[in-house]
């Protein structure tokens, strides 16, 4: 007899028991997408069951639907100032492209390192004494110390930037001040020295396409005019015309190429910019209608020590010093780096400070900067990157003897660590965020904000950031809305990456601190920062505190 193998009948049990799995499952998955979708994993129990919370979320989410905005990559921490309390948040632990953001953490670094009351020092000096008859038997050296304000802008910052006189304004004053202490003739070069920097003028990751511009100017010890050229151009009589052009400060004219003509009335201005080997580094072709009012622009400086030595050099003759010698300029060496990447702290045995001509000069002109806090502020005001550039190699220099920017990021990682930022939230290539490759998580932002808002130099740092409706980056932002005069915060944007971070003031009365990025938005102009202006004219409006008393944390 053949033997059959039993078969299985399904019964109730077993129908049930599939029917229950298949539910859990269904119930598992349906919960994690639920999960991923919770827009503010991150707020308290309290903070969702709010309903001006809920309102908040919804018009988020409203603006992040828009056209503009919904290819982009979004990141925010939206928290109670007072009490840390996270009300919403999204992607907070993801990284992001920060942009100038980048300067609340170094302009906070600043303040908490070097103080408010800081001041920078500019001299001009020799190895020779001033002999009675006026004569300078060596040469004559221009000292420069880092300072980022050697230029004619007006301070303190009274809510709109500011410039009176000549772009080498302060070279000018201290060619009087050596005229009037007797100087008439120097027997050697006129120098300018920056070599209490190692000789590196562009941060990794900034764009060949930026060193044509201010903002992008290059990096060093002595920065006149902001190491910008202010050119203006005028057309000529006749159609064919060379321009007519003035550049201020007029020494850089010669490290410019210029090939400006006059083109018909009915044409609109039309420059391009071009970077190419040789003595010109930078030229600028185009032209200028007939007729028309002068164009301005403003392109970097190439070679800002030398720029600086041939203006003094100038200024003196102009005022009847004799200079029997040329200009020169003392640059350091450049840093040295390990093959692995890493930095070390420990100073050389005769650290660049001490180079060159730093310990046999005589010094007998200073000019002394501003307080530091005013150039923190004109800095965040107005996004300047090589303010930030600079108080980054400040920092270095005065506390390890080694002005580079990779010593300045190593320690400004440690005053992150002390600010409650963990390892790895902040990736730093510069000081000032003009680099693509710097990385910052949203959650990040708003611990180093809230971190600030704690310490004595707090209140000088807030007061350094734009004002929504009112100044800085954010004059012309959130006008005529609640948001204007509530919000001070910190603009950053690279070609398709946009963020704010700062503080509020809800109408209700609740103080948060917030930071927002928006990443890979192929936008430009008003339509790329539409979203983030929405929420934060949202935050403004809709949130504000229970009743109940709040606790700080």
């Amino acid at each position: 007899m053949r033997a059959h193998a039993p078969r299985c009948h399904p019964c109730l049990t077993c129908f049930f028991g599939a029917r229950a799995i298949l539910f859990l499952a269904a119930f598992l998955i349906a919960a994690s997408a639920a999960a991923q979708k919770d827009p503010s994993p991150g707020a308290s129990s309290r903070a969702k069951s709010r309903a001006d919370v809920a309102r908040f979320r919804v018009r988020v989410e409203s603006a992040l639907a828009e056209v503009h905005a919904q290819k982009a990559y979004w990141g925010m921490v939206v928290a109670d100032r007072d009490t840390g309390e996270t009300l919403y948040e999204l992607n907070a632990d993801r990284f992001f492209t920060p942009a100038s953001n980048v300067k609340i953490f170094t302009t906070a670094f600043t303040l908490a390192t070097l103080g408010s009351e800081f001041r920078f020092t500019t001299t001009l000096g020799s190895k020779s004494t001033l002999e009675a008859d006026g004569r300078l038997a060596g040469d004559l050296v221009f000292v420069g110390y880092g300072d980022p304000d050697l230029s004619n802008r007006k301070f303190p910052f009274a809510g709109k930037p500011e410039r009176e006189g000549p772009a080498a304004k302060i070279l000018a004053e201290m060619a009087d001040e050596a005229v009037a202490k007797g100087l008439k003739v120097v027997d050697g070069d006129i120098v300018a020295n920056d070599s209490i920097f190692p000789f590196d003028p562009y941060p990794a990751g900034w764009s060949t396409g930026d060193l044509f511009f201010a903002f992008g100017a290059p990096v060093g010890a002595i920065a006149l005019n902001e190491n910008a050229v202010s050119i203006e151009i005028r057309p000529g009589d006749r159609v064919g015309d060379p321009a007519t052009i003035a550049v201020d400060p007029p020494a850089a004219a010669d490290s410019l190429g210029l090939e400006i003509s006059t083109s018909a009335g009915s044409d609109k201005p039309d420059f391009s910019v071009v970077r190419r080997p040789g003595l010109n580094f930078i030229l600028l072709r185009g032209s200028v209608p007939l007729g028309t009012a002068p164009a301005k622009l403003d392109l970097a400086m190439t070679d800002p020590a030398e720029t600086t030595a041939r203006t003094l050099k100038q200024l003196l003759e102009a005022r009847g010093v004799r200079v029997a010698g040329g200009i020169r300029v003392q640059h350091a060496p450049p840093p040295e780096r390990k093959a692995s990447g890493e930095v070390s702290l420990v100073p050389p045995l005769v650290p660049p400070v001490l180079t060159g001509n730093y310990e046999v000069l005589r010094n007998f002109i200073e000019h002394t900067s501003p307080p530091l806090i005013e150039s923190v502020r004109l800095t965040n005001k107005l996004s300047l990157n090589l303010h930030a550039e600079l108080f980054l190699r400040t920092i270095a220099s005065q506390k390890v003897g080694i002005g580079t920017t990779d010593v300045g990021l190593t320690l400004e990682q440690d005053f992150l660590k002390a600010a409650g930022i963990p390892d790895g939230d902040v990736v730093l290539t510069d000081g000032s965020g003009l680099s693509a490759n710097n990385l910052a998580t949203p959650h990040a932002m708003f611990q180093l904000l809230l971190y600030a808002s704690r310490q004595p130099w707090g209140g000088d740092f807030i007061s350094s950031l734009p004002t929504a409706g009112v100044d800085g980056t954010l004059e012309n932002r959130m006008k005529g809305t609640p948001a204007a005069g509530a919000i001070q915060a910190k603009t950053g944007t690279l070609e398709h990456d946009h963020a704010i971070s700062g503080y509020a003031t809800t109408i209700h009365g609740e103080h948060l601190v917030f930071a927002i990025f928006g990443n890979n938005n192929a936008q430009k102009g008003h339509d790329a920062v539409a979203a983030l202006d929405a929420i934060c004219v949202a935050m403004v409006e809709e949130l504000g505190a229970p009743s109940a008393k709040k606790k700080r944390k």
